[in-house]
């Protein structure tokens, strides 16, 4: 019996660490996606604009970041990077 439970506990600690390895991806998508807002909030020509933009990105992520569950995680990249994409995209016609 120790041998099936050493088998176990090594496939306990090999699904800790995969999780452990997945939500520190996940983690370093966040922080390029909040990052990224930032770029593209910098290059809104309107000063007024720039601060309500600055103050929606801060609460957006902010309130969202009790999630835990991967696949919410990744709806919520996933949807950023839409929004991201707007944005840049309004910026760009705004020059």
């Amino acid at each position: 019996m120790v041998v099936r439970g050493s088998i176990v506990l090594s496939v306990l600690v090999a699904v800790a660490f995969v999780s452990i390895n997945l939500h520190f991806m996940l983690r370093q998508q966040v922080l390029k996606l909040y990052r990224s807002f930032l770029r593209a909030i910098r290059d809104v020509p309107d000063e007024e604009s720039r601060k309500e933009l600055l103050e929606w990105a801060r609460s957006d992520f902010k309130n969202n970041k009790h999630h835990t569950d991967e696949y919410a995680i990744k709806m919520l990249i996933s949807h950023g990077e839409r929004q991201l994409k707007q944005l840049q995209q309004n910026v760009a016609f705004s020059r």
